[in-house]
């Protein structure tokens, strides 16, 4: 039992006659300084252990992604600018396309109505040599009918002069004929 008084002098008031800690040993005056001893140890520890191996890999990875970003930027740039050189390139191209389509659409306008005028020449020679034609049989026919009404017409002068009872001879009838068609 000797020991008893100096483990009470050892512990003071935190730690009851059988050992054990009387209430909360963190909230025990007697051990605060050791407390805080070992507090301020594992502070500083923390802090070397932090600042040499933790933050410089941190540091190092915020670094590389610094970087990644800005080559990304850059490179997204370049590409913008290229895409703006490939959009004015597609333009210009497109313009020339459209240049050229036109310069065919017009060759082509011109070659249709080249062919068209060469047809509508060639029918119109056509319609006019057939129209021509038809002139000419059409007074053929006319002059034939002018014969024909004038031959019919001397017969029944004739046959109605003898069927009412006269003599006429051949001239005075187409003279006759010929004051009546004439007006």
């Amino acid at each position: 039992m000797a020991s008893e008084p100096y483990l009470e002098e050892a512990a003071g008031t935190c730690v009851n006659a059988n050992g054990g800690a009387i209430g909360m040993p963190q909230l025990c005056t007697d051990w605060m300084p050791n407390q805080i001893f070992w507090l301020a140890v594992a502070l500083v520890v923390l802090f070397v252990i932090l600042s040499r191996v933790a933050l410089p890999r941190i540091g190092a990875v915020l670094a590389e992604r610094k970087g990644t970003i800005t080559n990304d930027l850059a490179a997204a740039e370049e590409l913008k600018l290229k895409a703006v050189e490939a959009e004015k390139a597609y333009n210009e191209a497109l313009a020339t396309a459209r240049a050229e389509a036109a310069k065919i659409v017009a060759a082509a306008k011109a070659d249709i109505q080249k062919d068209l005028d060469v047809a509508t020449a060639k029918a119109d020679a056509e319609i006019s040599a057939r129209a021509t034609e038809s002139e000419a049989k059409i007074a053929e026919i006319r002059a034939g009918a002018e014969e024909a009404v004038q031959t019919v017409a001397k017969d029944t002068a004739k046959e109605l002069v003898a069927a009412l009872g006269g003599s006429a001879d051949a001239r005075s009838v187409t003279a006759a004929i010929n004051a009546r068609l004439k007006g």
